[in-house]
């Protein structure tokens, strides 16, 4: 047992030593390493990262055989192999750093700023005008602002800066009106923008969504807001948030969501908090 220990400690006695620095650089390295895996599990780089995996045991296989002519050829195409990657992934890529810039690190740092909040009463105007326009199968794209600003997107559309009401919303998104195509933008109190246009989604969704779905998925995958949509072919509403469409059956269950999501925003909403007759629905139209 002494010998044991004794080879234990000249083992560790080996090891260079941990300090401070080389804990936070362990953490650093961790938490980057965790949020590639993450990115690349939620992004066609998956698809990329098994191909590699092929590639590298294709390469290991011809180096431990010796194949010289294969090694050549691999040793000349790695670099321009490295080049197209980047290329082909580049939506990827980028809506990764938009991402990594939309994250608050440091919100506990410094004092939370006001964030355009929407009393209930707007919420209330928000779900009797959505669904007063499924029942009709009207479709509509409401893009609720949260605390990433929106004015890019806003200046893609028509200034309106209103107070939201039922009428309002219904009248915007009126078939063979000049405000019907595109979405709105909702910061607060007040719709400020109309015939928005929104990035769309590259993610792999069902064929029953439209435009209107990838476009409220493209939007919830690089900012924070949350959108609902109203489907012109079926009448039914879906939420947008965080890359995901979560079903919402009915006005009742749209006021339960939004309050938790657009006044209490001082923590991520967790899955918990919403109904649950929404959530058996989520990812389905």
């Amino acid at each position: 047992m002494t010998n044991i220990i004794q080879k234990m400690k000249d083992w560790v006695s080996l090891l260079p030593p941990l300090g401070v620095t080389n804990i936070l650089e362990i953490i650093i390295l961790s938490v980057f390493v965790y949020e590639c895996l993450l990115w690349i599990k939620n992004t066609r780089a998956w698809q990329l990262l098994k191909g590699l995996l092929v590639v590298a045991a294709f390469t290991a296989f011809a180096a431990i055989f010796q194949m010289t002519t294969i090694m050549w050829l691999i040793e000349r195409l790695s670099t321009a192999t490295i080049i197209a990657a980047i290329v082909i992934f580049q939506p990827e890529l980028r809506r990764a750093l938009e991402q990594l810039g939309s994250k608050n690190y440091f919100v506990r740092l410094f004092p939370e700023q006001e964030d355009g909040s929407s009393s209930q009463n707007t919420i209330n105007e928000i779900a009797k005008a959505v669904f007063a326009m499924a029942r009709v199968k009207t479709g509509a794209l409401i893009v609720l602002q949260q605390k990433q600003s929106l004015k890019e997107i806003e200046d893609t559309g028509i200034r309106v800066d209103g107070i939201v009401s039922s009428a309002l919303l219904i009248n915007t998104f009126e078939k063979n009106t000049p405000l019907h195509d595109g979405a709105v933008i909702i910061e607060g109190d007040r719709m400020i923008s109309a015939t928005c246009y929104l990035p769309l989604s590259n993610a792999e969704i069902s064929k029953d969504y439209g435009t209107r779905h990838r476009a409220a998925l493209g939007i919830s995958e690089v900012t924070d807001a949350i959108t609902i949509v109203v489907s012109e072919e079926t009448g039914r509403v879906s939420l947008a948030e965080k890359g995901h469409l979560i079903r919402v059956p009915d006005q009742d269950a749209l006021r339960d969501v939004l309050p938790t999501k657009m006044i209490e925003k001082t923590e991520p909403v967790k899955e918990k908090n919403i109904p649950r007759r929404i959530l058996k629905n989520k990812g389905g139209m």
